[in-house]
């Protein structure tokens, strides 16, 4: 597969969970991977929809599922899902980390939080 600028297949996730939600003791749906930092963030679904943030903070138009099973990339500039690379591992959270998560901070009324 040639080269997507925008897209580091070296750089590694940031973490197990969402930076902004750890930090602040929030809680997300899903997770999103930055595809050229590894900046891992919530998704459009959840409360705080720190990943999109990130990417227009950072301006960095590509993201990936960093959900088990999921292999995709999504553009911001176009709007468009793509193919890409194999990222460096690991390209999913911990398969004992509930979604959502993380454990112990997501509220039992969590589906009303939903965007």
């Amino acid at each position: 597969m040639s080269e997507i600028p925008g897209i580091d297949p070296t750089a590694a996730p940031s973490g197990t969970g969402c930076v902004q939600c750890l930090a602040d003791s929030g809680w997300w749906f899903h997770l999103r991977r930055c595809a050229q930092c590894g900046h891992i963030g919530c998704c459009d679904t959840s409360p705080a929809q720190h990943a999109t943030a990130h990417v227009k903070a950072a301006g960095h138009p590509f993201i990936t599922s960093f959900e088990a099973g999921e292999d995709w990339f999504y553009n911001y500039d176009d709007e468009q899902f793509y193919d890409g690379p194999d990222l460096a591992p690991p390209t999913a959270h911990p398969a004992d980390q509930p979604t959502p998560g993380p454990a112990g901070l997501v509220p039992a009324d969590w589906q009303s939080h939903l965007h």
